[in-house]
């Protein structure tokens, strides 16, 4: 493990009083679910990543433990699993699909608390997870570069691919390949499937479903390190009035007036990623506003008739409250994880779509 790096400031109580909300709501068996109870793998990793950047282990590692013990043989793990039940803590799986990006996200997190704690013993035990997740992954990538966005309880792919979920994919597939690297099994493979994909985010816009409403497909390209620099900023300026809210924070959907706390916190991390930090840290400002006394966030405010909603506060919501605020303040040494995505091989797509020099494909 490596030790704490004496240079680097504590985290602020308000944000260690956060992570303990999310360490509250882990299960004995180390999931970290919904306020309704169910769990799904990506908001798990996510919080995952939260604790451990506030330097609390010992959840961190029990909540990748349950994600080694829950994975299905094939790489994959079900959209959502109930409440445990029975003396072996054992989970109700209520829905059985599964999604590509929440496969892809248990690399992001592996990598996460490799940067955070230098346990390479923690990594290599994590890898056989990875490696399938990964593998799984990739065999619902399409010719073109693009990932279909599940399997359905049957096993058949979906029929498209989503902007965000693809964003995030991308982001997984590197931080597996570094992974890779890190515990001497190079997949060369990976690099090219992440090289196809990051080109057909930047230069594709046809290979997905249309979700422009959803401020996800606005971030996400930024986010999961397919646009960075100019063409990120431009891409983060020319949705900026049809998704931000002033004061109060990102809306979910563009035409509904609900802003929620996790979509806030991502776009102030693709902000950071972009080098806008005096605007990462207005637009976290925001988000003060929605915490309750215990440190928990509100998931989410109608502004139009002035209440929560939903009316509750989720564990994944803090999450992004913490990851958002390690990225400004840097008080972990995981707080560049989104801002500092390995790119092996990987030089980005053209700032111009038609520099690509590749006709559209068919959708």
């Amino acid at each position: 493990m490596r030790p704490a790096d004496a240079r680097r400031p504590s985290p602020p109580a308000a944000v260690l009083r956060t992570a303990g909300s999310i360490a509250a709501a882990q299960q004995p068996d180390g999931a970290i679910g919904w306020p309704d109870g169910h769990v799904d793998p990506w908001d798990h990793v996510e919080c995952a990543m939260a604790l451990s950047a506030c330097g609390l282990a010992g959840p961190a590692r029990r909540a990748y433990r349950w994600l080694r013990d829950t994975q299905r043989p094939d790489g994959s793990w079900p959209r959502a699993a109930g409440g445990a039940s029975g003396t072996a803590g054992r989970r109700t799986v209520t829905d059985p699909a599964a999604e590509s990006h929440h496969a892809a996200y248990v690399a992001v997190g592996v990598w996460h608390e490799f940067l955070v704690t230098g346990d390479r013993g923690f990594t290599a035990a994590m890898w056989p997870a990875v490696r399938a997740a990964i593998g799984w992954v990739l065999g619902l990538q399409s010719p073109r570069g693009e990932v279909a966005w599940e399997r359905d309880a049957s096993g058949a792919p979906a029929e498209f691919a989503l902007l965000s979920g693809c964003s995030s994919i991308l982001q997984g597939l590197r931080c597996a390949i570094a992974l890779a690297d890190l515990v001497g099994e190079p997949q060369p493979d990976w690099e090219l499937a992440a090289v196809q994909l990051g080109h057909v985010l930047g230069c594709h816009p046809e290979a997905f479903a249309d979700k422009s409403r959803f401020a996800m497909d606005w971030y996400y390209p930024v986010l999961g390190g397919a646009l960075r620099g100019a063409a990120g900023a431009s891409r983060l300026a020319e949705g900026w009035d049809t998704f931000v809210v002033p004061g109060l924070g990102v809306r979910c959907v563009s035409d509904q007036p609900w802003v929620t706390v996790a979509e806030t916190c991502e776009l102030v991390l693709a902000l950071d990623a972009c080098g806008l930090r005096e605007q990462a840290a207005e637009t976290f400002a925001a988000v003060g506003r929605h915490r309750h006394d215990d440190g928990s966030y509100w998931t989410g405010w109608q502004y139009a008739n002035e209440a929560h909603f939903p009316a509750e506060r989720s564990s994944w919501t803090a999450a992004a409250v913490v990851l958002a605020a390690d990225a400004l303040s840097g008080f972990s040494d995981g707080a560049a994880v989104f801002r500092d995505i390995p790119t092996p091989l990987d030089p980005g797509p053209p700032a111009d779509p038609e520099a690509c020099g590749c006709e559209p494909a068919a959708v």
